[in-house]
């Protein structure tokens, strides 16, 4: 009895040393950010857009999901001021590009993940803009408590063509690149 008692427990041991539960770590909304960049053929214009909620998913120290949702409401030019500012602002609220009145919100959930090199993940993910949702793959890079990735997302597939120069022709110095660049630091 006594030799059956010592097994179980080593037993135990081993199973509970060998099984690492998915752990879910939230963003921190006050310290995430979303910074993007558009260019156009006479300049560009960048600004922020804020997490609504996030979460990372790691299993030990290895990353193995996560899902975001972010406040397109928020979304604002950081580099114009007054009036210009607003009326760049409204413009992208708008139908013309993201309608954030019908699509408040804008989400990503990790549907892949590759480990590339130590603290780096290969990220396939469904990305929703507009109702729409698409694949998109991106390097991310997990460091302590901080994740970063900067990738570029077609604006065309998701149905914002304004001013993209595969769709209207004579736009001149007016066209607008289809691909805005994201770049995206999370703390949790």
């Amino acid at each position: 009895m006594k030799n059956f008692k010592s097994i179980a427990i080593a037993l135990l041991v081993t199973l509970s040393l060998g099984t690492v539960t998915a752990q879910n770590k939230k963003i921190d909304l006050t310290k995430s950010s979303v910074n993007w960049l558009a260019k156009k053929v006479t300049g560009k214009h960048n600004g922020t857009v804020n997490f609504k909620e996030g979460t990372l998913v790691f299993k030990g120290d290895k990353l193995k999901g996560g899902s975001f949702t972010v406040d397109m409401t928020s979304l604002t030019s950081t580099d114009l001021t007054g009036e210009y500012q607003g009326k760049l602002n409204g413009h992208l609220k708008s139908d013309d590009f993201f309608g954030v009145e019908k699509f408040p919100t804008a989400t990503l959930g990790f549907k892949k993940i590759a480990e590339k090199s130590a603290g780096v993940y290969t990220v396939t993910a469904d990305l929703t803009i507009k109702g729409k949702t698409l694949p998109v793959t991106f390097d991310l890079n997990v460091k302590g408590n901080t994740a970063t990735t900067t990738f570029n997302i077609d604006r065309t597939k998701y149905d914002i063509k304004y001013g993209s120069g595969s769709f209207f022709d004579n736009l001149g110095d007016k066209a607008i690149d289809n691909e805005f660049e994201l770049n995206v630091t999370l703390q949790f």
